[in-house]
């Protein structure tokens, strides 16, 4: 294991200690550095970590947190994946009127 990965583990599980709370492991911490890496390529620095703290809240709210900030990770991934300035922007994935 890296310095930086022993640092990252260290880190996490003393915040998750600190706020009370469980997360899945290495697989979030991959999740999150993946889909803030898109954000920031492809919408814009700054919008990964909003981006990021947006999930947790939606997540927060869900019956299980873990699966459903993984699941808004992965959407989420894709629409900044998409995202270009010059083109129009993506349909919300919960937006009903553009399901099949």
């Amino acid at each position: 294991m890296s310095d930086d990965a022993k640092a990252m583990s260290e880190w996490v599980t003393a915040v998750t200690r600190e706020l009370g709370i469980e997360v899945g492991g290495d697989a979030v911490v991959d999740t999150v550095l993946d889909l803030t890496s898109d954000v920031a390529h492809g919408v814009s620095r700054p919008a990964a970590p909003v981006t990021a703290f947006l999930i947790g809240i939606a997540a927060g709210r869900a019956d299980d947190p873990s699966v459903a900030a993984t699941d808004y990770a992965r959407k989420i991934a894709a629409l900044a994946q998409g995202w270009n300035a010059d083109t129009e922007r993506g349909v919300a994935s919960n937006d009903q009127s553009q399901r099949a």
